[in-house]
């Protein structure tokens, strides 16, 4: 558990942090001081009402936004929101997203609209209106080396194709490649911007990959490190970035993945 004293002082949104790697995300970072932003969509009030509640019997600070990160008029009015609520914002965890599978034959347009939207325009939105604010308020010293840091939530399928999910994969692929450019852009702002790559982690997205003990068995031969990840781990990696003791470090993607994208096929010489 991080230091309570890591983010002290700084304010955090976390998107799509109603479940999963947002949930845990969100309360890592409230663990570790900061004010914490639980966005989520409509339907999720519940679970983020309930997020919002232990963060707070827990001595931390938080508040739900509601908004669809793909709708730009609903980007902005979060963004107001959480500046209103807690006077800036320093870090952001760009981590909504969504999948809807298909054989690419079978594929329809609105599938592949529709991820693309969430996975990749989503993250372009909220992290232009987290520069914006970042670059508004200025440097704070005393709160964080950085200007502001951002962390784009990716996959091990930027770099592995996965065959049944193109639009998922594609987006994963072009975010790798809008979080360096953001990160080249506005270094010499001293803005952070890295990116987590997870591999299989035990999340609702992805229950049927591990619920059963024959699904489980089939991922395990995916994963050299021999367990399934926990959002846990997604968290304290996150909670990493975004404090100064990663100051030196963007443009990065790191894979959170047990060894998923060492090949593991390859173990017996192929």
């Amino acid at each position: 558990m991080w230091d309570r004293d890591l983010l002290s002082g700084q304010v955090a949104l976390v998107t799509g942090a109603s479940s999963g790697i947002g949930r845990a995300c969100a309360e890592a970072l409230a663990r570790a001081g900061a004010r914490v932003a639980v966005n989520h969509l409509p339907a999720e009030t519940a679970e983020a009402r309930s997020l919002v509640g232990s963060i707070r019997d827990a001595g931390g600070e938080a508040i739900p936004v509601v908004a669809d990160v793909s709708t730009e008029d609903q980007v902005r009015s979060m963004f107001a929101e959480v500046v209103g609520a807690f006077g800036t914002l320093h870090i952001l965890v760009n981590n909504a997203g969504i999948q809807s599978d298909a054989a690419f034959t079978d594929m329809t347009l609105d599938q592949w609209r529709k991820v693309i939207e969430i996975n990749l325009t989503g993250q372009f939105l909220c992290a232009r209106e987290a520069v914006r604010e970042f670059l508004r308020r200025g440097p704070q010293p005393e709160v964080s080396k950085a200007l502001g840091k951002i962390v784009c939530m990716s996959s091990v399928h930027q770099t592995i194709p996965w065959a049944g999910h193109a639009n998922y994969a594609a987006s994963k692929g072009g975010l790798a490649l809008l979080m360096q450019t953001i990160a080249q852009e506005f270094a010499s702002h001293r803005i952070r911007v890295n990116a987590i790559a997870p591999g299989a982690i035990r999340t609702p997205i992805n229950r049927d990959a591990w619920s059963s003990e024959e699904a489980a068995e089939e991922l395990l031969a995916l994963i050299p490190y021999g367990r399934i990840g926990e959002p846990g781990d997604i968290a304290d990696a996150v909670c990493w970035l975004v404090s100064d003791l990663s100051d030196y470090v963007t443009g990065t993607t790191l894979y959170v993945d047990g060894g998923m994208t060492l090949y593991p096929g390859f173990r017996e010489n192929g």
